[in-house]
């Protein structure tokens, strides 16, 4: 969906992207992490085509956004951090010009922006000016002028920043919606832990570089080709006996963690797992919890911080 290659962008005398290359798939969901100057925002808005960098090349669903600005961005929408709405305009009106800026026809615009209410949770405020409306609605109704003419790519700066819980919850949950339905997703945020709810891929920088991108999710790998993965079993009683009751089985590798709980690297089928739990358990071992360990994205960040630490 989202192609970057030998990416440069100056301001002034700083560098802020020194020859990034990426590529975002498409229908994933891409977290784009790192500290404050690592060229996040740079990045979005090129790809938006809202900057102009020194040298490189973006595309977007096939389109140079360098050298078809207009074309690109029918094909993407855009929520920057210091985001903005009409004050003296109503929810309504504020779509529909949304939707004929980017080419709609008058009669498709109106058509539009019911749907987009809809799914925003704006239905009641459409007559509503936006100058009279809370944050959390004008950060929805901003959501509704990137999404009005039906985008394959949203990117997002900073989405919830600002948000009370509750209309995180929410924006989280329209996420996992339009991901569910084939969009692709380019989100900033500090808010770890709320990026981790929704997104499929980790996107870290540093310095105007790719420090790590990765899947969060682990996808099914090819037959035979299966990589390990972590199960944590817990154990009322004989952890340390149940390890070494585990050492026998081939293809497994159980580390001691604490007195009841062991860390199992394991390369076998789901299938394999629930034979591997009922061997555990016919041998005589109360197993109190037994499940597979998906490290979470706060997790990810830290250890990919602390590998670029350890490579300087």
């Amino acid at each position: 969906m989202v192609e970057v290659a030998d990416l440069v962008h100056d301001y002034g005398t700083q560098r802020a992207l020194h020859g990034l290359c990426c590529r975002i798939e498409r229908g994933s969901v891409t977290a784009l992490v790192g500290p404050n100057g690592a060229g996040k925002t740079t990045l979005m808005r090129c790809i938006a085509g809202l900057e102009a960098p020194l040298s490189g090349r973006i595309a977007v669903a096939g389109i140079d956004v360098i050298a078809q600005p207009r074309e690109s961005h029918r094909q993407l929408g855009f929520l920057a951090d210091s985001f903005g709405v009409s004050t003296a305009l109503s929810v309504r009106q504020t779509l529909c010009y949304a939707a004929l800026a980017h080419g709609a026809a008058p009669e498709a615009a109106a058509a539009a922006v019911l749907p987009v209410a809809k799914r925003l949770g704006l239905t009641d405020l459409l007559d509503r000016l936006c100058g009279a409306l809370s944050r959390g609605q004008r950060q929805r109704v901003a959501i509704g002028q990137a999404l009005i003419h039906r985008p394959q790519l949203l990117i997002l700066d900073e989405p919830a920043s600002g948000l009370d819980p509750e209309a995180r919850a929410g924006l989280a949950a329209l996420f996992r919606s339009l991901r569910d339905e084939g969009m692709t997703l380019l989100v900033s945020s500090h808010i770890l832990a709320e990026l981790d709810e929704y997104s499929t891929h980790m996107l870290m920088l540093r310095d105007g570089q790719v420090v790590e991108h990765r899947a969060l999710t682990v996808a099914v790998p090819a037959a035979g080709d299966r990589p390990p993965r972590r199960l944590r079993a817990g154990l009322l009683t004989a952890a340390r006996e149940a390890q070494a009751w585990l050492g026998r089985e081939a293809g497994l590798q159980a580390t001691l963690v604490d007195a009841h709980t062991l860390e199992l690297a394991f390369g076998g089928t789901d299938a394999d797992q629930a034979a591997l739990l009922a061997r555990l358990i016919g041998a005589g071992f109360a197993v109190s919890s037994f499940a597979e360990q998906r490290e979470n994205l706060q997790q990810s960040y830290l250890r990919s911080v602390a590998g670029a630490g350890a490579g300087a």
